[in-house]
């Protein structure tokens, strides 16, 4: 194995060559199925090359995730008991197929419409308990610090409106972040009228407990991928007294993007302005079984992302590090999706 050049040397070694690989998965609920065959395949390729014991975690220096790939990063970087990942690619979409019809049952019969507009107005439509049940049985106690690789993923405490990032890069200097990862992925997958928000306690570095009030991270980055970086970024400049002269070019240089979409309603065009235009806040929050506002949020937060992402790695004459994968759009490299 390489070590990484000079310019970032006070990084650990990259798991593979001399890059610095980030695997970024979207939020997006049981499209989760969407990433889950792609990776399948990704690390069946990867099989192929060195074993049919390689796991993606053993490739990816960074794996970070929102709501449902906050939940695919965990299953793909948490331990088990023999210190390999928790789950195979090739595992989650089974896992999908198998759970989501219990973590989102659907009424039926007549006055089916009118009983989840009725959920939606009272409550979360979905109570959350089987989800929260399955993640606890799968994770256990684990912590943030036990993962195999180094994971990334935003939640928003909703008490104080304010995104917060359980970063492994961060464990160390701020241990309250180093919560259980079944309260990290509840957290994070807590979509406002869909499940309800998620409050546990975590001991700080004085070991006085303080308190999350979480729902879904796609409200702060429904494409994690920009945090990802950023926690990168941020690890470099603690550790390196040098970092402002670092040249951008040179470290962007050393990443590897590959960022993966959950699927988009766009190609639909179910909206337009003189339907939306009639609407009050009931039809904002529930039309035809959806969240409209929310689907807005979440389609330009991480198109933004996708946008952002493209034009830097191009300015910087890397566009070939970086790969967004979405549907519909195609795959880009290094470009937007959507342009």
């Amino acid at each position: 194995m390489e070590n990484i050049s000079s310019s970032l040397n006070v990084l650990q070694p990259p798991k593979y060559g001399n890059l610095i690989t980030v695997l970024s998965i979207d939020g997006g609920g049981i499209r989760g199925i969407i990433p889950g065959v792609l990776l399948a395949y990704l690390e069946s390729q990867l099989q192929e090359l060195d074993g049919e014991d390689a796991r993606l975690a053993d490739y990816f220096d960074v794996i970070s995730g929102t709501s449902t790939g906050g939940l695919i990063a965990t299953m793909l970087a948490a331990p088990n008991d023999n210190n390999r990942p928790l789950y195979a690619a090739k595992d989650i979409v089974p896992f999908y197929l198998d759970n989501c019809p219990k973590i989102f049952p659907q009424s039926s019969g007549l006055c089916a419409a009118v009983v989840d507009l009725v959920k939606v107005l009272t409550g979360p439509k979905y109570d959350g308990k089987y989800l929260h049940k399955l993640i606890r049985n799968i994770v256990g106690d684990k912590r943030l610090d036990q993962t195999l690789t180094n994971v990334v993923i935003p939640t928003f405490d909703v008490k104080k409106l304010l995104p917060v990032i359980f970063s492994s890069y961060q464990v160390t200097s701020r241990p309250v972040l180093n919560a259980k990862l079944s309260d990290i992925c509840i957290g994070t997958s807590a979509a406002p009228t869909l499940l309800p928000a998620h409050y546990f306690e975590n001991n700080d570095q004085q070991g006085e407990p303080k308190e999350f009030n979480l729902i879904d991270g796609g409200v702060a980055a429904n494409n994690p991928a920009s945090v990802a970086i950023s926690e990168v970024i941020k690890q470099t400049e603690k550790q390196n007294p040098d970092f402002m002269e670092i040249k951008p070019m040179e470290l962007y240089d050393r990443l590897l993007l590959v960022s993966f979409g959950t699927g988009s309603n766009r190609s639909e065009l179910r909206y337009n302005a003189k339907k939306v235009s009639k609407w009050g806040v009931i039809g904002w929050l529930y039309e035809d079984g959806s969240s409209p506002l929310l689907e807005c949020f979440d389609e330009a937060g991480a198109c933004m992302v996708d946008y952002h992402n493209s034009v830097v790695f191009q300015a910087l004459h890397s566009e070939q590090n970086y790969l967004r994968i979405e549907k519909p759009g195609g795959h880009a490299r290094g470009k937007s999706s959507f342009s």
